[in-house]
């Protein structure tokens, strides 16, 4: 099992119907590219954040692949129009069986 990270998460508590909204999200992880070795030249093993997506009540509204070259820690910035009130899931998937998943509410009025 992979290392835990920890996630945050920045959206609005409200939003006009129609309205464009912003969401940031983070998940904290150290990243392991696969291509490094350590000083006695034993290959580190890769280990990345490979999937995230986010659900706006449980329909898929965004969803990014990450491959070697991301860097740690990554924050991803995306906008979506608010529907209705509900709940937005965040969920990242990686290697060695890691998975975060946070979650954030909206009223939408």
């Amino acid at each position: 099992m992979s290392k835990t990270s920890r996630t945050s998460i920045t959206i609005p508590s409200t939003a006009k119907k129609g309205s464009i909204i912003e969401i940031r999200a983070i998940a904290q992880h150290d990243m392991e590219s696969g291509f490094r070795y350590t000083e006695s030249g034993k290959l580190i093993p890769r280990d990345i954040i490979h999937i995230f997506t986010c659900s706006y009540n449980n329909v898929e509204i965004f969803k990014a692949d990450f491959f070697s070259g991301i860097g740690a820690n990554p924050l991803i910035i995306f906008t979506t129009i608010a529907t209705e009130t509900g709940t937005l899931e965040f969920k990242w998937v990686g290697d060695d069986g890691y998975e975060a998943i946070n979650q954030a509410r909206i009223t939408v009025s």
